[in-house]
């Protein structure tokens, strides 16, 4: 298994976050790559490379899913920011205000042009920070997963796009979750135009990646399914509920799989047997796992209890789908972990490929 890692990734290090009504360190943090990256050296699992996707090339492919008035925000947002203030260098940028589209309605054709209107227009929490490097951290993410999935594309079993920030919270025009460009996505993306009629989403992170099914909710060649903690009392809240099934000619073609918090990996994995089983029932030709390692009961932000030696059957019961698959790096916030769990679950899925 290759492994596509982000140079650009520790460019993102936010200062602070706000996260249940106070301003706190921020959650996601380089070290969390970089444990990975360190337990990828301890016990290698393929080669380990950065991405040579050439800028053309890379930008088609975000524009593919994402709206190119969201990505030329996100590439000027942090020059906007400073000119508003020269002193907002010293500061991250955080969104503060929010169209309330299911209480009034508001124009989406105007784009306002006060920055801090712009910045909340295409997002949808108070915590994910903004700030120089956000940018080049976010399109060498994607990179990876365009090149992971090429990987795929070109007969290898499996491929790994180690990056940060994570991406599957990022929708066609907006951010949040700690996330800006949607990598799950993007693969998912490439592995279709590259001849795969028919490709799932499996998303195993706590949090209901909430990107993705809304960038292919009306898709019918896409299936996205995922597994996570009840949104009635897990962020982000507002989607992944068991009746969200995709809509037009994508319904059907959209599982959630809510738990609720404490859940066990015994009926956790019971959820995964039925996603797996939806996989098989779409006939894919290719998978996607937006790798969340926020599952782990030590997880600060997260509510399940799998254990380390856990992710060993997560990547064996991946491996059974018997598809060539590519994996992102999503959440997992126990930092210390998140190496052992990443390359746990990756040795499962290639000792039983």
């Amino acid at each position: 298994m290759r492994t596509f890692h982000n140079p650009h990734h520790a460019l993102h290090q936010g200062r602070e976050e706000m996260f249940r009504g106070r301003m706190v360190p921020c959650h996601e943090v380089p070290a969390r790559l970089d444990f990975v990256l360190a337990e990828l050296q301890r016990r290698p699992l393929g080669e380990l490379l950065t991405p040579a996707i050439v800028d053309a090339e890379l930008d088609m492919a975000i524009g593919r899913v994402h709206d190119a008035r969201y990505t030329t925000f996100l590439a000027g947002a942090w020059d906007e920011w400073v000119a508003m203030d020269p002193a907002n260098a010293q500061r991250d940028a955080l969104p503060s205000v929010w169209p309330l589209g299911n209480r009034h309605a508001f124009r989406t054709d105007v784009l306002p042009r006060n920055f801090a209107a712009r910045l909340g227009l295409f997002s949808f929490d108070s915590g994910s920070p903004l700030m120089a490097g956000t940018w080049a951290a976010a399109r060498g993410g994607a990179a990876c997963a365009l090149e992971a999935a090429y990987d795929v594309l070109g007969g290898a079993r499996s491929a790994f796009a180690l990056t940060r920030p994570p991406g599957h919270h990022a929708g066609a025009d907006f951010f949040g979750g700690y996330c800006f460009l949607n990598n799950a996505a993007i693969a998912a993306q490439a592995l279709r135009e590259g001849g795969q009629q028919r490709v799932a989403v499996l998303d195993v992170d706590y949090h209901h990646g909430n990107g993705t099914p809304t960038i292919f909710y009306e898709r019918a060649d896409v299936l996205t399914v995922s597994i996570h903690g009840d949104p009635m009392t897990e962020y982000p809240f507002f989607l992944g509920h068991a009746d969200e099934r995709g809509a037009g000619s994508g319904e059907g073609f959209n599982l959630n799989l809510p738990l609720p918090r404490g859940t066990g990996f015994a009926t956790w994995r019971a959820a995964l047997e039925r996603a797996l089983q939806a996989v098989a029932d779409f006939g894919a030709g290719a998978l996607v796992v937006p790798m969340g390692l926020d599952t782990f009961e030590g997880d600060p932000i997260s509510g399940f209890t799998l254990r380390s030696d856990d992710y060993f059957a997560v990547g064996e019961a991946l491996a059974g789908a018997g598809l060539p698959t590519v994996f992102t790096f999503e959440g997992g916030y126990a930092v210390d972990a998140v190496g052992t769990n990443a390359v746990n679950l990756l040795a499962g899925f290639e000792r039983a490929s």
